[in-house]
């Protein structure tokens, strides 16, 4: 789509809507492969985890965060499973609190954590410490002595000033066992095929060292040079909503060729070697992403075929899927507020259905021009499809939840709309922008519901502001 300096909405071409959506035979229909595995509907009212969105909405409000228990737990297992020669983290970012580590611990997988606040919630849910990875490209002195006090299993370094502040730390220690562990963070220079903004792995941009200039082999050089601290390999991560295994492979090979070097010329064995993670979902009808046991196989022939061709034995490999995880288990149910018709080119007209959460719950689409789809969610209905626009109540031309979707033409203020695909970064990004109260996350499971994040107060938007104190 054209760009614009004020949104993509006001670009040419912009209220045509995209050349991939089709008008549905049906507009009550869910498209199964974006939505949880429990969601299904029973009279046209949307059921998840056996909870009907009515039922819900009428007990919680609405906004909210509907999170698919069943379906979170079986997407981590499956990871756990068809990687089963790997460790696999689950990379906190896309969501975390109490709950949700205690999920992914009890299914078996690790966690990946980027800031302090997320290894509060890793310790605060009774998380094994040594099964913790530690990212971030400007971690504080105070949080790497916090880490390294907590025992987290290993911290992947990602610049020189970090190097510096651990061997600091581990001088202070006295040569105190365990060692700090860590990884090396390294950029291949692969352009991944997603959003500028998601693509991590090319030359130009904040994260990790450099394999190109030097940087890389220099950072794995001092850091075994460097007593109290322990190299177990080094991590790539290419990008995010990755769909197939190619970027991997680009990468997997630079990242192996100075592995090889390192062994070659330093004459050490790195252990361990993490390939990230970045793994697409679907949001809306033009996506296709590849499943987990297809991507291990992949990944699997990838790494076996690169290190026989270096002449090298295969390091332990590491994933960090979060949005795979995440992602297709949660769900955010709205109430319609009004709707309002505008006249498009050519006498087609759309409607602008307004719900009462918006950016600050889901910035995604404002942010980085991303898809959703939608259901009319609380009743069936028999009218014909009409070309819609949801969009939130900020005070933003730009607040728009799903860019383009076919709703039931009688789509009236009182209506429940469900979103999917919003378990990834949906409720981790949301803000108070407009003072806006951020919604719960409420958990599904075998008929019943439980609120796991509580619903912003009043008293909690002021809690902070001390000018009425």
């Amino acid at each position: 789509m054209p760009s614009h300096e004020a949104g993509w909405a006001h670009a040419d071409g912009a209220l045509k809507g995209p050349s991939w959506l089709r008008e549905p035979a049906d507009p009550n229909a869910l498209v199964p492969h974006l939505w949880s595995q429990t969601a299904r509907k029973s009279d046209g009212v949307l059921e998840i985890g056996g909870v009907r969105v009515t039922d819900l909405v009428a007990e919680h409000g609405s906004p909210a965060y509907v999170l698919d228990e069943a379906d979170f737990r079986g997407r981590a297992r499956a990871f756990r499973d068809a990687f089963d020669d790997y460790d696999v983290f689950y990379a906190g970012k896309a969501f975390l609190c109490t709950e949700v580590a205690r999920w992914v611990a009890e299914e078996g997988l690790c966690l990946d954590v980027c800031s302090a606040g997320e290894l509060l919630v890793a310790q605060r849910a009774g998380f094994d410490m040594a099964r913790v990875g530690y990212h971030g490209n400007n971690k504080t002195a105070a949080e790497l002595a916090r880490a390294v006090e907590l025992g987290v299993g290993r911290i992947v370094v990602d610049s020189f000033h970090e190097v510096e502040r651990l061997e600091a730390l581990a001088a202070a220690r006295g040569g105190a066992d365990p060692r700090i562990r860590v990884m090396v963070r390294v950029t291949a220079g692969v352009e991944a095929h997603t959003h500028e903004y998601i693509a991590t792995a090319h030359e130009d941009q904040k994260f990790g060292f450099s394999i190109t200039s030097g940087d890389a082999f220099e950072a794995v050089r001092r850091i075994l040079a460097a007593p109290g601290l322990e190299l177990l390999g080094l991590h790539s991560h290419i990008g995010s909503q990755i769909f197939d295994s190619s970027g991997f492979e680009v990468a997997a090979r630079r990242v192996l060729a100075l592995h090889a070097r390192v062994v070659s010329e330093l004459d050490v064995v790195l252990p361990e070697m993490d390939l990230g993670g970045g793994f697409g979902i679907a949001y809306t009808t033009q996506d296709d992403p590849s499943q987990p046991g297809q991507l291990a196989g992949e990944m699997r022939e990838i790494v076996a075929r690169e290190c026989r061709a270096l002449g090298i034995a295969a390091p332990r490999l590491s994933i960090e899927p979060g949005r795979a995880i995440a992602g297709p288990s949660m769900c955010t149910v709205y109430s319609v507020g009004t709707v309002k018709e505008v006249a498009l080119d050519g006498g087609a007209r759309r409607s602008y259905v307004s719900v009462d959460g918006g950016m600050s719950d889901n910035i995604r689409t404002a942010l980085y021009d991303a898809d959703y789809s939608c259901t009319l969610a609380g009743r069936a209905s028999t009218a014909a499809p009409r070309l819609s626009r949801v969009v939130g109540k900020h005070c933003e031309a730009g607040d728009v939840v799903v860019k383009d979707e076919f709703l039931p033409a009688d789509v009236a203020p009182g209506d429940l709309l469900a979103v999917p695909g919003t378990g990834a970064y949906c409720r981790s990004m949301a803000s108070n922008y407009n003072h806006a109260l951020r919604p719960p996350v409420v958990a599904v499971r075998d008929g019943a519901s439980r609120v796991i994040v509580r619903r912003e107060t009043e008293d909690d938007l002021l809690a902070t502001d001390v000018g009425g104190a």
